[in-house]
């Protein structure tokens, strides 16, 4: 196994700082007008509340695993020892590792795109104009993480209380001016339980859950954090349960102002809301805090995904440039530039709608459920011995499967093919990889 980058740092309150900083981001601001647009009703708070709930169910077996085996790469090692066969782990952790490099630049490209639209309410921008915004974004955030993870641990935690800050003053703002009761009064209000409203939760949950995601980046960093069978855990619930309770306050908030029907065709909803409330200074101002909190979720991301390639790499299970660290720092300076190129590359090329549902697409088959099903294959071996163990388990492992499928189907038949296409790539890559060290190998026993 890969071993921590150097003694543990990172205790509770860093970790969920990390977390949350990770699941806000530009995401909530973003797709908050997508939600109600796709849930076409003020019962669209039901679909914040299905990701929610997918988000509780899919930590615990975060937790489980997080837990068991706190290293850099989180999912890497996870994917390893619970295909315990030794191909099958090796391929499901390279498979994993392999996505990592286009979906992770994908997550952190998502967040600078969407700084750069909310950058235009207050300059308007031309289309390469925005790009520039987007590609320099993701330019300083690697310059930034050239550095100790100690520091960055106390930066997370300053930019965790950014984040906060601005969220509360959006809640406190609509509770002082808006109908606060309203939302929740009316919230089934022409709601009929059929096939369409099944289907309107799930497309809306493809944008909700995007909002989420992230409350599993401390395992990524497991290396890094002191005892992590009760922070590792920990941190996610914490950092879930938060986040759900900010979130719906600040819908509630929202559409208490601004109405749902106004709300879903407003590209820039927050700063409409405190213009609204406050005046146009204050939408300048509530737009800069947006700014900040979307900077710090790639920051954060970039920051937990980097130790993915890191780890396989120290394993001798991915290509061996990616284990190198800084002489300096002590951090994984290779996959810290690669990740960032990428994404300044997907920052360039894509729109932010498409970049949200090829995320999670490119996540669930082999993430997501991957794990989920191979957390099942090591009960009766490894998971006796795990320091933490889910209530009611198996079930919260059913539920997290149905649900990521039924996510995955949501996303839309070409995102999913796209999504299986690059898997299967990976496999043959894989295979060729082997062979290829195979050969090495032979070549240097029989000099």
């Amino acid at each position: 196994m890969a071993q921590p980058l150097k003694e543990r740092r990172l205790g509770l309150l860093q970790a969920t700082a990390i977390n949350m900083t990770d699941m806000v981001g530009i995401g909530p601001f973003i797709t908050l007008p997508m939600v109600i647009s796709i849930m076409n009703g003020p019962y669209f708070l039901y679909a914040w509340i299905a990701g929610a709930f997918l988000s509780i169910i899919d930590a615990m077996i975060w937790s489980e695993l997080g837990a068991a085996f706190p290293l850099a790469g989180g999912s890497y090692n996870f994917l390893k020892e619970a295909y315990a066969k030794k191909e099958t782990g090796k391929l499901m952790s390279f498979l994993f590792v392999w996505q990592t490099l286009i979906q992770a630049p994908l997550v952190i490209a998502s967040a600078a795109i969407g700084f750069a639209s909310y950058f235009a309410y207050l300059v308007p921008l031309t289309y390469w104009q925005s790009k520039c915004i987007s590609g320099g974004v993701v330019i300083l955030i690697v310059v930034l993480l050239f550095r100790k993870i100690e520091d960055i641990g106390k930066i997370s935690v300053l930019l965790w209380i950014v984040v906060l800050g601005t969220i509360l003053w959006i809640i406190v703002q609509g509770f002082s001016y808006g109908n606060f009761l309203m939302p929740l009064q009316t919230i089934n209000d022409g709601l009929t339980i059929n096939h369409t409203f099944a289907a309107a939760i799930g497309f809306a949950s493809v944008k909700s859950v995007y909002s989420y995601l992230g409350y599993y980046n401390v395992c990524h960093l497991g290396g890094d954090i002191i005892d992590p069978a009760r922070n590792i855990p920990r941190s996610m619930y914490l950092s879930i349960a938060g986040i759900f309770l900010l979130y719906l306050l600040m819908n509630v908030s929202i559409v208490s102002v601004i109405p749902w029907q106004e709300a879903k065709d407003s590209e820039y909803v927050i700063s409409l809301f405190m213009h609204r409330l406050a005046g146009p200074m204050a939408g300048k101002i509530v737009t800069g805090l947006i700014l900040l909190v979307a900077f710090a979720s790639v920051f954060s991301a970039t920051l937990g995904y980097s130790r993915i390639p890191y780890a396989a790499a120290m394993d001798g299970a991915f290509f061996k440039i990616f284990a190198r660290v800084h002489p300096k720092g002590n951090f994984p300076y290779v996959s810290i530039l690669f990740l960032g190129s990428v994404a300044f590359i997907f920052s360039l090329l894509f729109r932010l709608s498409d970049v949200i549902s090829a995320i999670l697409a490119m996540r669930i088959l082999v993430q997501f459920i991957g794990q989920a099903v191979g957390l099942l294959s090591l009960t009766y071996t490894k998971r006796k011995n795990f320091p933490y163990k889910m209530p009611f388990f198996p079930w919260p492992v059913y539920i997290a499967i149905s649900m990521w499928i039924c996510i995955l189907i949501s996303t839309g038949i070409k995102m999913a093919a796209a999504g299986t296409a690059i898997i299967a790539l990976g496999i043959v890559i894989y295979f060729i990889k082997a062979r290829l060290e195979k050969k090495a190998a032979l070549e240097v026993l029989e000099d």
